[in-house]
């Protein structure tokens, strides 16, 4: 292989070496034989190495939701780094966590009052269904403890995240996961449901396929249901009219917990805070990360409703209450970033911004109907899905060179299988939501 060579730093050339470094999710071989790095960004666009400006049409990965280089954002997590660096939070504390906690729960839906830190979307799956099953303990229904996720669903890498989450490639490579998982399927119906425009018609009865489950397994043995509210890294599937209340439904009848993993839909994104108060439909636990710190320094959290944090305050008060956490859990940095955040998120009226822009959005998006290799458009708030028809024998190779050619025109896009999934930082303007979709335009109608 030969490593493109050039002097390492931020000055817009070259490292010296790509080997070393493992890129995740990456087909290394062909990145590193044609890398495209991104050294600087702000505002909508990132800067590549050879000096060309790039549209951020994915919010860096579905996380950046201000934009990049936020003058507020920035300053607060400098102003931190020399303040405080590091502190714990096992049987210690700062305020920053404590004050976030507290902000954060004005934006959650009523009942919610406790947050759990985490450092990412996988550590927050992966906390809340430990959560989960504590809980039930606690309450004298230790038999509950078989978790019920969802086909095609996307809940991070950890191994709770990767088993009750169902994408095929992420787990089909490290054996048998967690024991007593079981799948609900997934709400595609490209034949029903095809170019809907926000929630489709068809589907909500694939929620009762719970029942199902329930009956195969008895509710006694089930902790918890998790399901994205939009599944947004299988390729943008928003949920049916009717769907998640029928789960939510189920759950209650069953005694079952409901964890709604907001890492993608949560903080604006659709529109409203959360997922749960786009759909009207309340969990028990809900995940988060990504737009908690507009991606500035990992974070995640789990919210949980009052109900499940009183269940474990019993016992002599100097007894740890769970067993769990991480040394980063309420890093002062990430503290400081998601607060600087919030305020951002405020001032600037961000969520009520991407409502106004959600129906531009989707007369754009749908304006690619009848282009070249198009079968299906997807949309809801600031989230978009294109799906093309797969090269015979080839997935996910048209969507690849889709991503390849856009980026070379100077929009970067994200792909899954045959599918380009869009999520924009909610700042976008409405030009560049059109030069978006005009260079999707350009480069599906050129592409063999």
């Amino acid at each position: 292989m030969n490593t493109p060579k050039g002097s390492a730093g931020t000055d817009g050339q070259l490292p010296n070496n790509l080997e070393a470094f493992w890129m995740p999710f990456t087909a290394n071989r062909q990145f590193k034989a044609k890398p495209r790095l991104l050294t600087s960004a702000a505002g909508m666009y990132y800067t590549s190495h050879d000096g060309r400006s790039i549209l951020d049409g994915t919010a860096g990965l579905w996380c950046c939701n201000a934009g990049h280089a936020q003058p507020a954002i920035v300053s607060a997590v400098q102003q931190q780094v020399a303040t405080l660096d590091f502190a714990p939070t096992f049987q210690m504390g700062h305020p920053l966590a404590f004050e976030l906690a507290s902000r954060l729960t004005t934006l959650l839906p009523e009942g919610f009052d406790h947050v759990f830190y985490a450092n990412s979307g996988s550590e927050a799956v992966d906390s809340a269904l430990k959560i989960a099953l504590a809980w039930h303990r606690v309450r004298g229904e230790g038999t509950r403890t078989r978790f019920i996720g969802r086909e095609r669903g996307y809940h991070g890498v950890g191994f709770g995240g990767i088993s009750v989450g169902g994408i095929v490639n992420n787990r089909k490579f490290f054996g048998p996961l967690m024991p007593g998982v079981d799948h609900l399927p997934h709400t595609h119906d490209l034949a029903r449901n095809t170019y809907s425009r926000g929630q489709p018609e068809h589907g909500a009865n694939l929620a009762d396929e719970l029942e199902r489950i329930v009956a195969l397994h008895d509710a006694s043995t089930i902790a918890a249901v998790i399901v994205e509210p939009v599944a947004g890294s299988t390729g943008v599937l928003i949920p049916p009219k009717g769907y998640l209340e029928r789960l939510r439904a189920i759950c209650d009848k069953h005694g079952i917990l409901l964890i709604f993993d907001e890492v993608i839909t949560g903080f604006g994104r659709l529109g409203s805070a959360f997922g749960a108060q786009h759909f009207g439909v309340t969990p028990d636990l809900m995940t988060v990360a990504k737009g908690i710190t507009s991606g500035v320094v990992p974070m995640g959290a789990v919210f949980a409703q009052k109900k499940i944090y009183d269940a474990f305050m019993n016992g002599p008060e100097n007894a740890i209450e769970l067993f769990h956490g991480y040394t980063y859990s309420g890093h002062p940095l990430a503290c400081a970033a998601a607060l600087a955040t919030l305020d951002v998120y405020r001032d600037q009226d961000l969520f009520a911004r991407a409502a106004e822009l959600a129906p531009v959005w989707e007369e754009a998006m749908h304006s690619l109907k009848g282009v070249r290799h198009v079968i299906d458009i997807r949309n809801i708030g600031l989230i978009g899905a294109v799906e093309l028809e797969p090269v015979p024998g080839k997935p996910t190779d048209r969507a690849f060179r889709a991503f390849l050619e856009a980026y070379e025109k100077g929009l970067l896009i994200r792909t899954t299988g045959d599918i380009i999934a869009l999520s924009p930082p909610l700042i976008i303007e409405e030009h560049e939501i059109g030069r978006i979709v005009d260079t999707l335009r350009d480069v599906l109608t050129h592409l063999d």
